[in-house]
């Protein structure tokens, strides 16, 4: 499965960087500007921060939900704690979306 995984991830790595030289229109300048940089930079910023909160999420819940199972009892000290937790992650996610909105006002200022 990991071996799956990362060979999915290096071919949309791969796409995601050579698609501009591919698809560049009729030979023209293709050199990159500080602008097409912070395009990608924020476009991999986002991806990699909405893999990561999702993969802490996950993890989070399942270990919260494997505690309540184990323990029916100790639900309420264990389902607080989980919800605060699962804030504080998506948080993190946020900032990251606010960021790249942040740079994305940046991108259309930057000419070369």
């Amino acid at each position: 499965m990991k071996k799956v995984l990362s060979t999915a991830l290096l071919t949309v790595l791969s796409l995601c960087l050579w698609a501009p030289f591919a698809l560049a229109a009729d030979g023209g300048d293709t050199k990159f500007t500080v602008g097409a940089y912070l395009a990608i930079g924020s476009g991999l910023a986002m991806g990699l921060a909405a893999l990561g909160g999702a993969m802490g999420q996950g993890r989070a819940a399942a270990a919260a939900l494997e505690g309540i199972a184990r323990n029916p009892g100790a639900s309420n000290q264990i389902f607080t704690p989980m919800l605060l937790s699962l804030a504080f992650i998506e948080s993190l996610v946020l900032f990251t979306l606010l960021i790249a909105f942040l740079l994305q006002g940046q991108i259309g200022g930057i000419t070369g």
